[in-house]
């Protein structure tokens, strides 16, 4: 590629902040939970690039087509790749195009295709961009994608601040976990987090139902497996709760053990820890080697954790503990203390069925 910006090209990148900034000069956009990618064309030449400065291009074929189509002959843009269902997006989804044989890929293109919606812009022509303030980058794509079609989308975008909290207030998942800030007058900085992201922050009462013991052999808890009981009275395993201080990693090992007393017996789960299926933790090819085993405890205990958004009928990230819930029975622990929505803006963007 003989480009005015050419790969690769670490992204710019946000730190987390508690609240939407306040007063003039920002721009506010959905936080889009997908993989980021930057791309870049020159002709027919297409190159997806990761975060990581990997390309995506023989995992996404489906894209390279209409990027064609959709994006000027010479153009580095910034965006993210997502999957949509009428659910909302998958990440889950997106995720098992990361395989190793050409044919699967494909029949998952077929099956569920990729989208890309975009937020930022490098280079048009022969024009590096990114000493422009982002108000002029912004108006140029907005420009630039006035006429494209599905799967190319332009991600919504407002400076009314008012706006911006109506949709942190409405993005309670569905791939949506909160929202962007970007000053107006920024230029695009790669790998330093000058972008600001306002993510949710929920909480939730889960069954803990097992526990990994921590890395450094101590004997201290390294994590907590929770559960939520689904629609036919089943325990399924949503995720984990992790990061625990060195004393509380002690302390946890300590509290639970009257918990460990005959706690496979009748365990929910005792199928899978005996036999290594994937509920709650076997190996699959995202744990990368890591140590998965657990210990079972009588799902007796009700733990309050704090998470970003579901994926799914999982937790996307680690939760994190906030306390016991002695006074809440575990039977109360269901997914429909979880149930989202997916706001507005997303039924338009991508046209799904109510």
């Amino acid at each position: 590629m003989n480009l005015a910006v050419n790969p690769p090209v670490l992204p710019m990148l946000a730190k987390r902040v508690e609240e939407i900034p306040s007063g003039d000069g920002w721009i506010f956009e959905p936080k889009w939970d997908g993989f980021r990618a930057l791309i870049f064309r020159d002709g027919d030449e297409i190159f997806i690039q990761s975060r990581d400065e990997k390309t995506l291009n023989r995992y996404f074929p489906d894209l390279l087509d209409p990027l064609r189509a959709a994006l000027p002959a010479r153009c580095v843009l910034d965006g993210e790749i997502v999957i949509v269902k009428d659910s909302g997006l998958d990440f889950d989804e997106l995720q098992l195009r990361l395989h190793p044989a050409a044919s699967r890929v494909r029949l998952l293109a077929q099956q569920n295709p990729a989208s890309v919606v975009f937020f930022d812009l490098l280079c048009h022509d022969d024009r590096d961009l990114r000493t422009e303030p982002f108000r002029l980058r912004r108006q140029l794509l907005k420009d630039l994608l006035q006429s494209a079609a599905p799967p190319i989308h332009l991600t919504p975008a407002t400076s009314d601040r008012a706006v911006a909290m109506d949709w942190f207030s409405r993005f309670e998942g569905a791939g949506l976990d909160g929202v962007m800030a970007k000053l107006s007058d920024g230029i695009y900085e790669p790998n330093k987090r000058t972008m600001f992201k306002v993510k949710h922050e929920r909480d939730c009462d889960c069954v803990a139902a097992g526990f990994r013991w921590h890395k450094d052999g101590a004997g201290g808890v390294g994590s907590l497996l929770l559960g939520l009981y689904d629609d036919a009275g089943t325990l399924q395993h949503v995720g984990v709760c992790s990061s625990f201080s060195a004393p509380m990693r002690h302390e946890l090992a300590e509290f639970l053990t009257p918990y460990r007393e005959n706690a496979l017996e009748d365990h929910p789960w005792k199928h899978s820890l005996q036999s290594g299926q994937r509920q709650p933790g076997a190996q699959s090819r995202w744990s990368q080697g890591k140590e998965l085993s657990w210990e079972p405890l009588r799902p007796e205990l009700v733990v309050e954790v704090t998470y970003d958004h579901m994926q799914r009928d999982r937790f996307r990230h680690i939760a994190q503990f906030r306390r016991w819930r002695h006074d809440k029975s575990p039977a109360a622990c269901t997914y429909a203390q979880l149930e989202v929505v997916p706001p507005h803006e997303l039924l338009e963007i991508f046209g799904l069925s109510r």
